[in-house]
């Protein structure tokens, strides 16, 4: 094999579990998030869990975040909760930040 293959194939590797991240943190931060609006909806239980699973199946309509943020956006506005969108989009961040540092460590 040639050096040029070799590196081609390190960054197929590396792209791979860049993208295996980028999944595995944006579902565990959707759950987070999933947590954190349900509980400012005043859900509890059995409820939380399938408000989790409507926010990961939110993030599947389009690329990027805004489609979970629309969604969690209007199901607030629809309760009345008074939360802003700096507020929701701050939250946003640290869930993912959060989500990437437990990943990390959990990989050791």
């Amino acid at each position: 094999m040639t050096t040029f293959d070799d590196r081609e194939k390190a960054f197929e590797k590396k792209f791979a579990h860049d993208q295996d991240l980028k999944f595995k943190s944006e579902a565990r931060r959707n759950n987070m998030l999933g947590v954190w609006v349900a509980e400012k909806l005043g859900m509890t239980g059995d409820e939380v869990a399938a408000y989790q699973k409507e926010v990961r199946r939110a993030d599947l309509a389009e690329a990027g975040d805004e489609d979970v943020f629309r969604k969690v956006r209007a199901d607030l506005d629809a309760k009345g909760v008074s939360v802003s969108d700096e507020e929701l989009r701050a939250q946003m961040i640290t869930a993912m930040e959060q989500a990437i540092a437990q990943i990390e460590k959990e990989r050791g």
